[in-house]
């Protein structure tokens, strides 16, 4: 029996339908139904006989969404109703029991948060993974020298390991967030009712309890309205995308022949249709094409929720297919980066080469004179001079004769040749967290022991 006097429009079910996308909560529906069902009973709102009917039958029920037998009906609106329509297709009437002192909008919002947390955990692993694949990276690569950048101009010299570091610390970042997602998923909406609560005396601690959530969402209105953890998700995973872009923009560019610092494997590169001497580095490319996709998502639930009046909404149907596709984008994502790494193979010799390009020597030159009493300023300025001689007479710094070099300073002498060694622009960034050899050891240590 329904209040209405005429069936809904075609058009209006297919845009009111979410079954083709929600579906995915399937485990989450059963899981927290069990819940309430024991709840029911041990709250004496059904009888024990009922509970364990509905208990049965929802076992036969996750056996068919796991199985992939699960027979979906025309009129299934979403998964939530689907799954009880089946269940009293399988245990007769005391299925309509086990909707008594819930609602659709807690029972969205607690499959919601159940899925949040599931997949939090999942990208914890994922970036667990690539933090342990970057480690082993950097310590296979301890003192391979390589020219550090900035405005994608030889800038510094820095050790290859060192330059992996970076990475795994960006994601250690994310590891961090997501933990704060995991925390957002710790407060259980179920027995808030449709808004106000519900007109029987239920345990939600007991649901609490059986669910894995540390504590009830203290407001019912909020819990059926809140999807701040779906946003904490989507942030998190925008910014750890983001990371990813970075990392694969750059093996895009080490792959190149221009700079021929790395190989991606054959496992995680494609062909040309048209040249057949072509290795794309895809996977690296895809890396970079997939955070946007991710941030969009970010963008496109705070247009939902902006100005969203409390409570429910059908509004928040629109938080799913953000969340769905953001999930599944960013720990393809994360996999498919460990796997690349995985299998990468760096060109010492062309790193080296790079790295051995005297000019990027040239903030150690100024600091040498800064050792000898020249105001910084004025030590960049003869640098910069000493520099822009040396190009215009076609020449390496190592070339300059000593009188070419007491000419812009008579602090240059014999240190400054002993200083175009390559090892010593290296070896010179002693500061904690720099790129000489001891610090990055440091920062190996301390790397092992954040990844316990």
């Amino acid at each position: 029996m329904s209040r209405f006097s005429e069936p809904n429009d075609p058009i209006f079910r297919r845009l009111d339908s979410s079954i083709s996308y929600d579906r995915r909560l399937g485990p989450h529906d059963v899981a927290q139904s069990r819940a309430h069902a024991t709840m029911l009973a041990a709250a004496g709102i059904i009888g024990e006989d009922e509970r364990d009917a509905l208990l049965g039958g929802l076992d036969q029920v996750a056996a068919e969404l796991e199985g992939g037998t699960f027979p979906f009906a025309p009129d299934d609106v979403d998964i939530h109703m689907a799954v009880e329509r089946r269940l009293t297709d399988l245990v007769g009437p005391v299925g309509g029991k086990l909707h008594t002192a819930r609602s659709r909008n807690d029972q969205v919002a607690t499959d919601l948060v159940l899925f949040t947390r599931a997949h939090a955990d999942a990208a914890l692993a994922g970036i667990g993974g690539l933090r342990r694949t970057l480690l082993e990276l950097a310590e296979r690569h301890l003192d391979w020298a390589m020219p550090g950048y900035t405005h994608l101009q030889r800038a510094q010299p820095v050790y290859l390991s060192h330059h992996l570091l970076a990475y795994f610390w960006m994601l250690g970042r994310d590891a961090k967030r997501f933990a704060f997602v995991r925390e957002a998923t710790e407060e259980l909406p179920l027995g808030a009712g449709a808004l106000a609560g519900v007109n029987f005396a239920t345990d939600r601690g007991l649901l609490a309890q059986q669910l894995g959530f540390a504590r009830v969402a203290p407001n019912s209105i909020d819990a059926v309205s809140n999807r701040d953890f779906v946003l904490d998700y989507l942030s998190a995973a925008a910014i750890c995308a983001t990371h990813l872009s970075r990392l694969g923009a750059e093996l895009v560019l080490w792959s190149s022949e221009e700079f021929g610092f790395a190989e991606v494997a054959d496992a995680w590169a494609s062909g040309s249709s048209i040249m057949p001497q072509k290795k794309n580095p895809d996977a690296a490319e895809l890396l970079r094409a997939k955070a946007p996709r991710i941030v969009a998502h970010l963008t496109g639930l705070h247009g939902v929720m902006h100005g969203l009046p409390l409570t429910y909404n059908k509004d928040l149907q629109e938080d799913k297919e953000h969340l769905f596709d953001a999930v599944d984008t960013l720990e393809l994502s994360l996999a498919a980066a460990t796997g690349m790494l995985g299998g990468i193979a760096f060109d010492r010799e062309r790193l080296a080469a790079a790295a051995a390009d005297e000019l990027i020597a040239a903030t150690d030159v100024a600091d040498l004179l800064v050792r000898r009493g020249v105001p910084f300023r004025q030590s960049h300025g003869i640098v910069a001079g000493l520099v822009r001689d040396t190009l215009a007479a076609g020449k390496s710094l190592s070339e300059l004769s000593r009188e070419e070099l007491a000419a812009h300073s008579p602090e240059l002498d014999d240190e400054f040749y002993d200083l175009l060694s390559q090892r010593a622009w290296l070896e010179s960034k002693v500061s904690e967290g720099g790129t000489a050899l001891p610090r990055v050891q440091e920062q190996l240590e301390r790397a092992r022991a954040d990844l316990g």
